[in-house]
């Protein structure tokens, strides 16, 4: 019975790896942020910009998402929540219907409220990062990390299209000499333009994965911190505990 549930757990965490991992595909790392209100401000409004037209956050609620990140209601309001009458409690579910989903795309655009806890960061930065012209797809692109995508490149303003399939990039690297770290372009070449260069696109992608990320677990952040306070808390009390120990015992040793 033990070998068989240890044996389910196993199977579990291996499929739970290979979807975060994409496959066999190797993904650019990011390490998101929920302290930094200003990048996941930024985030917000790259989703309400290229994302909300398709994708819907429809369980999380504007008010919550006001709060949490610092934004006034009058802002949140007027200036993100385009649809005009929206209210400041509703869910954030937006204008496209199941059935244009499917007429337009083939299927319906899913709701991206918790893409990031089902993909994993790493995989939604590098989807975001991986777009290459293909003219063999309906949309004229396709994506290293998912084959044969079925979605336009929204963001191709913002980054270009890359003539060709692009290389992981490794984050890490460092100039020998200088021990500076170097950014290269995953594109060796560009089909069309951006008006973002390399390391501008990437941290539009960033702050958009980092927002993502939030929406996925808003009680990220308080989690950490109330973990934090638990382990002072047991620490304390392990202190006050051995002391009582000590004078529990005190007189068994006379």
């Amino acid at each position: 019975m033990i070998k068989n549930i240890l044996t389910a757990i196993a199977i579990s965490l291996l499929s739970t790896a290979a979807l975060a991992a994409g496959g066999n595909v190797q993904l650019d790392h990011m390490k998101p942020d929920m302290s930094d209100k200003v990048s996941m401000q930024e985030g917000l409004r790259t989703y309400m910009d290229y994302c909300a037209a398709c994708h819907s956050l429809g369980f999380a609620r504007y008010n919550r998402v006001a709060r949490d990140l610092e934004i006034p209601e009058d802002i949140m309001m007027s200036q993100i929540a385009f649809a005009q009458d929206a209210k400041f409690g509703d869910l954030m579910k937006f204008a496209m219907t199941e059935k244009d989903g499917k007429a337009w795309f083939g299927a319906a655009p899913p709701d991206l409220t918790m893409v990031t806890r089902v993909r994993g960061v790493d995989w939604v930065y590098s989807y975001m990062r991986g777009f290459y012209k293909d003219d063999s797809r309906p949309y004229g692109v396709n994506n290293t990390v998912f084959k044969d995508v079925g979605m336009p490149h929204v963001l191709i303003g913002l980054q270009g299209l890359c003539a060709v399939k692009p290389d992981h990039v490794d984050h890490n690297a460092v100039d020998p000499l200088t021990g500076d770290a170097l950014h290269s372009d995953a594109c060796s070449s560009y089909k069309q333009e951006g008006s973002l260069n390399a390391h501008e696109y990437d941290e539009v992608v960033y702050n958009l994965v980092n927002f993502l990320n939030y929406m996925a677990e808003p009680y990220q952040q308080e989690r950490k911190i109330l973990g934090w306070k638990v382990l002072a808390f047991l620490l304390v009390l392990f202190v006050f505990a051995t002391l009582l120990q000590r004078e529990l015992f005190k007189d068994l040793k006379h």
